[in-house]
């Protein structure tokens, strides 16, 4: 989808759960809440959910309600996107923690009755250093990365709470590679 085609869906979905009597607040993350900010023009495949949105902060999107999947299911017929163009797959980043402060820096889209919570440029970049390492340097995660555009100090941010996520020695072998390949010089205890 491009970035017309991604707000046409949500616009849909959010129209689709207005009808229905329901209202989903939602944190997305990855291509889509990248070109939604306007930091990349690339198409995006689907919509990344990583956490609901609600009264008490975010919680585990590992299983959407049904009446959202039910309305995903909708939207992505009526628009010929498929089933997956909205999923949880990033749903486990809740698990282990989100950087500190997130939710006080999101940007907040109204689209009807879907709320989309899209992470600051910060956070974004934590995301996409931990799914840059995993995937390696020809990823689209690591052509994303680059497009933010991120300072040395926001990367060994970055790189400290990826490790929260994945202490492996294996992952950490992979993110000092991840960041000398963009520039970093990382020293013992950097991260």
């Amino acid at each position: 989808m491009e970035r017309d085609g991604l707000e046409e869906a949500l616009e849909t979905l959010g129209e689709v759960l207005h009808e229905r009597g329901q209202h989903v607040g939602l944190l997305v993350i990855g291509g889509s809440s990248l070109l939604l900010l306007g930091f990349v023009s690339r198409p995006t495949a689907d919509v990344d959910v990583a956490a609901l949105a609600g009264p008490a902060g975010y919680t585990t999107a590992a299983l959407l309600p049904e009446f959202l999947v039910s309305a995903i299911a909708d939207v992505g017929d009526a628009l010929a996107l498929g089933p997956t163009w909205m999923n949880s797959g990033p749903a486990s980043l809740i698990d282990f923690g989100l950087p500190a402060g997130t939710e006080d820096r999101v940007t907040v889209r109204r689209f009807g009755s879907l709320e989309v919570h899209l992470p600051a440029r910060e956070d974004l970049i934590c995301f996409k250093l931990y799914a840059a390492t995993d995937q390696g340097p020809r990823s689209k995660h690591f052509a994303d990365l680059q497009a933010l555009r991120p300072s040395a100090d926001e990367l060994l941010i970055a790189a400290r709470w990826a490790r929260t996520h994945d202490p492996s020695g294996g992952f950490l072998g992979e993110l000092r590679s991840a960041l000398t390949t963009l520039g970093v010089e990382v020293r013992d205890g950097d991260i």
